[in-house]
């Protein structure tokens, strides 16, 4: 392969034209070299009107910011605290999507790429780059925006799975700034207890999905006796990675992907990008792939654990917002619920604490004002608090309204049981489950 040619981040973003579309590698691996010299070109007016697509990013995010309104915009398809509040104030903005579907909003036309703007690994003997921690959407963004700059930085991990030829790219620039790493804090007895109670429905030979935070790693925690688990997911992070070194997770009796460890993005210590690096039992692969429910399906028990901000009586999830105010996005949970629920054997799991840190409970009698329905009712199964596990398939308005009071905060069961015989009449204090 011949030697690469590089130019400055200067010089590639010099080539970036106003009133375009830019996508960015997200998560741990933003291109954030590129973002600076934007940043510069804004800062003497050489440029406007430059519209950000990605997955949640880390690190700066000053294409959100006041400062640059009428210059950038952001429209992520996720939000992460790191743009909450400028979404909020209306200086940067939401995309709702599933995750699965980001690809096609580029490959159909919806989004008109300009730019890819995504960081790689060195290219193999073959001249193929990995895009390491955060595949993501950005093969769609790579085949269909007319410039693909690529920032080649030692610190991403040559991951196997969907490659990319070195020649898609218009420029090169390198870069060896460290990747963001994320550090959890060790889970609380709350979030311990919560971890047990789903960690009782996994069974042994379940292929798992997990979110990011300190749930899953309490989850986590709480598996290390379990056998043979599989893992097929959006992203994992340090608690799962210390059931794969344990042994815990071998992926022995997946269907699909036999023995591997599947994954689209990651977010975690620096001990996490390592392990990735040339490591043939990882797969990282488009989003397309790993959040598609047919494929998800394909594998036995698979077991998708996911999170809510409020869930209603009836079983109505909201996990994307608090009331009006955007909190992250739709992101890959439907993906996932519908998904386990099509696999053999297949459990889909909500898991959250009954009351937010500042007393205010979690399970309503109605979602509040303006909040989004991430998971409707009709595909809400197993719902888990620290009070305990209630499975709502195949069942009634009324009985989940029963079931899910049993496993609400004591202190908040009998306002919601007078709420439930409000909405629905008399009959709902005479039938038991």
């Amino acid at each position: 392969m011949k030697e690469l040619c590089y130019i400055s981040a200067d010089e590639a973003v010099s080539h970036l034209r106003s009133h375009g579309h830019i996508h960015l590698s997200s998560v741990a691996s933003v291109p954030h070299v590129l973002i600076e010299a934007l940043c510069r070109r804004a800062d003497r007016g050489e440029i406007e009107d430059l519209h950000f697509h990605h997955f949640h990013t880390e690190g700066p995010a000053p294409y959100s910011e006041a400062r640059y309104e009428g210059i950038f915009f952001e429209q992520g398809f996720f939000v992460g605290p790191n743009v909450r509040a400028n979404v909020n104030a209306g200086y940067a903005d939401y995309l709702p999507v599933h995750l699965s579907d980001t690809p096609r909003l580029y490959r159909r036309g919806h989004i008109k790429l300009h730019a890819a703007l995504v960081q790689v690994s060195f290219p193999d003997e073959n001249g193929m780059v990995s895009l390491g921690t955060s595949v993501d959407c950005s093969i769609a963004a790579i085949d269909t925006a007319e410039i693909v700059i690529g920032v080649v930085n030692k610190n991403v991990p040559y991951a196997y799975g969907d490659l990319v030829p070195v020649s898609k790219f218009t420029y090169l620039v390198r870069d060896d700034t460290p990747l963001v790493t994320a550090v959890y804090k060790d889970p609380s007895e709350l979030e311990k207890t919560i971890g047990k109670n789903c960690a009782a429905l996994v069974e042994d030979g379940a292929c798992l999905q997990m979110g990011i935070g300190a749930l899953p790693n309490a989850l986590a925690t709480q598996l290390s006796n379990h056998k043979d688990l599989g893992l097929h997911t959006e992203m994992f992070a340090d608690g799962l990675l210390a059931l794969i070194k344990k042994g815990v997770i071998n992926g022995r009796r997946k269907d699909i992907d036999t023995g591997k460890v599947v994954a689209s993005f990651l977010l975690g210590s620096h001990e996490v990008y390592s392990f990735l690096d040339h490591n043939d039992a990882v797969l990282m692969k488009d989003i397309t792939y790993t959040n598609d429910p047919y494929i998800i399906a394909r594998n036995k028990k698979v077991t998708a654990i996911n999170s809510a901000t409020e869930v209603d009586l009836t079983g109505q999830i909201c996990a994307d917002s608090i009331g009006t105010r955007i909190f992250s996005g739709t992101g890959g949970q439907l993906d996932f619920v519908k998904g386990a629920f099509l696999s053999e054997g297949g459990k889909s799991i909500t898991a959250f604490a009954s009351r937010t840190n500042k007393g205010k409970n979690k399970i309503v009698p109605t979602l509040a004002e303006g909040a989004g329905v991430v998971t409707p009712r009709a595909d809400a199964h197993w719902i888990v608090t620290e009070w305990g596990a209630v499975d709502l398939t195949g069942k009634s308005l009324q009985e989940r309204a029963k079931l899910l009071i049993s496993i609400a905060h004591p202190d908040d069961r009998n306002r919601l049981d007078e709420e439930a015989f409000k909405r629905f009449g008399p009959h709902y204090h005479k039938f038991s489950l």
